[in-house]
This record gives C-alpha cells, sequence and structure tokens, in this order.
C-alpha cells in the first residue's frame, strides 16, 4: 500500500502542472472515481481545511489520503510521492532557468501551460459545484466571481491575487450566512 501511495501521488505530482488546484482533477480522478480511496465529500472537507491551513492544498489532500489508509507512513509516503516530481522539476529549471527561455519554443511552452493550468483548476471548480449537495446561486455566482477575477488578472495589467479573492469569497459567504441566520430568527 506505501508504495502504491507513492506511485499514485508521483505521478499526479509528475504530470500535473500548477499547484495544488491544477491537481484536483487528476486526484479527484485517481483518489475517487479509480481507486476510491476517498469520497468526494472527503475531498471537499479536505480542501477547505487544506485552504486555510499551511502548505500546498495538493499536498495535503495527499498526506490525509495517505494517512487515512496507512496511517503515518501512508501520509508520509503520499505526501513524498506528492512532493519528489516537483522537486526534482524545480531543481533542474533552477540550474538552467535563464538558458531554458532564451528557447523560444520552451517559453511558448511555459505560456500555454499557463493557459492549460487554468482550465485544469477551472474543471476542478466545475467538478466540485456539481457534486455539491447544497448548489445555491451564490455558490455559483462566487464560482463565476472567481473565474472572471482571475481571468481578468491573466489577461489584463491589473493583478489580483488568489489570496484577495479568496477573503472576498469568505467575507461574501459569511455576510450572506449572518443574513440567513437573522431571516430565521425574524421568522
Amino acid at each position: 500500500m506505501l508504495w502504491q501511495l507513492f506511485e499514485v501521488f508521483a505521478r499526479i505530482g509528475l504530470f500535473t502542472f500548477g499547484g495544488g488546484y491544477a491537481m484536483i482533477s487528476l486526484i479527484e480522478q485517481e483518489c475517487i472515481d479509480k481507486r476510491g480511496w476517498i469520497t468526494s465529500d472527503e475531498l471537499s472537507a479536505v480542501m477547505a481545511i487544506a485552504e486555510s491551513t499551511p502548505g500546498p492544498i495538493a499536498i495535503n489532500v495527499a498526506t490525509y489520503t495517505g494517512y487515512k489508509l496507512a496511517g503515518i507512513a501512508g501520509a508520509i509516503a503520499a505526501t513524498v510521492g506528492m512532493m519528489v516530481p516537483s522537486v526534482i522539476v524545480i531543481e533542474l529549471i533552477a540550474l538552467f532557468f535563464d538558458k531554458i527561455l532564451e528557447v523560444r519554443i520552451i517559453a511558448n511552452a511555459f505560456a500555454g501551460i499557463s493557459v492549460a493550468v487554468g482550465v485544469l483548476i477551472l474543471q476542478a471548480g466545475v467538478n466540485m459545484m456539481r457534486k455539491m449537495k447544497k448548489r445555491t446561486h451564490m455558490a455559483l455566482g462566487l464560482l463565476a466571481f472567481g473565474f472572471i477575477g482571475t481571468l481578468v488578472s491573466g489577461l489584463l495589467p491589473v493583478r489580483v491575487t488568489t489570496i484577495s479573492l479568496l477573503i472576498v469569497a469568505a467575507v461574501v459567504s459569511v455576510c450572506a450566512m449572518l443574513v440567513r441566520g437573522k431571516e430565521k430568527e425574524a421568522k
């Protein structure tokens, strides 16, 4: 089981560019659909917790999945598996980064990868939204807000950080929850 955890998460880490959110679709495919290691609800819960804890989301999901299946050793195997490809790629890029970007085809590939990352993140958001038991207009609106904010940031010289989008979405969600709570009290 330890080798399988390492191998699955190493493959996810090796073939997914863009970090945590971009990896979610592949994690969902491998860990929920293909192997049944975790459920969609567990993935959603872990992602919610992972967003508020230090470290990349994908690594936190890998750690949780490994721990659930094989305890501490499983958590270590899955986490190391997720990290090894990134560490190797980052080291290679760091060694040759200036030279790599001088090659036009590679510079264009990086531009293409950034577009693909955006699509992967959108796909993960849409998949999670589809599996939500209570899909609200507000949840759909926040998904659209995040997508548009990220798109605007990528296309225009205006820079919007993901953190600022998350903070706005959190404030809107809390305000909506408080308004709903007061409406229920009034009834």
